[in-house]
């Protein structure tokens, strides 16, 4: 039973930053200032982002109770955790820069630090238990297209 627990635990913890996103990320037309924009033709509709990210987040919060139930030392976990947590921080402020604040470069800059930290959670993941990147990867790769998607945004706006 513990066990579960666990896993709901990394899976709440995982989704947060989706949450807090959902206010800040457009519904249909309802951010102008987006829907003015010039975006890639390889933008994709709005539901996919609704799916990938629902996808994602399962696997980072996947990735996240293998590494609450390892058994290594507290110690050995402790920096897989703050690379986490800053992980979660990072994801929560972009839609908020990118939609809230409508600042394309500054949200650059958050994808670039969240790309960075990730690759470094993945790591410190990896030491831990190997299987946890197979779960990052994903995420990893979705945060190269969402750079491109917004480095696009920032050259032609």
């Amino acid at each position: 039973m513990k066990r579960w627990i666990q896993f709901i635990i990394a899976m709440v913890i995982s989704f947060l930053p989706g949450i807090f996103g959902i206010f800040f990320t457009p519904h249909g037309d309802g951010n102008v200032w987006y829907m003015a924009l010039e975006k890639t033709g390889l933008t994709p509709p709005g539901w996919v982002f609704s799916v990938a990210w629902t996808i994602l987040y399962f696997l980072i919060g996947w990735a996240l109770y293998l590494i609450i139930k390892h058994a290594k030392k507290h110690s050995e976990k402790m920096r897989a955790y703050v690379l986490f947590a800053i992980q979660l921080v990072l994801n929560a402020l972009w839609p908020y820069v990118f939609f809230g604040l409508n600042m394309p470069g500054l949200a650059l800059v958050v994808l670039l630090v969240l790309f960075l930290d990730v690759t470094w959670m993945a790591r410190a993941f990896f030491q831990l238990d190997r299987r946890t990147v197979y779960m990052l990867i994903p995420y990893m790769l979705w945060l190269m297209f969402a750079f491109y998607m917004n480095a696009y945004i920032l050259m032609m706006n």
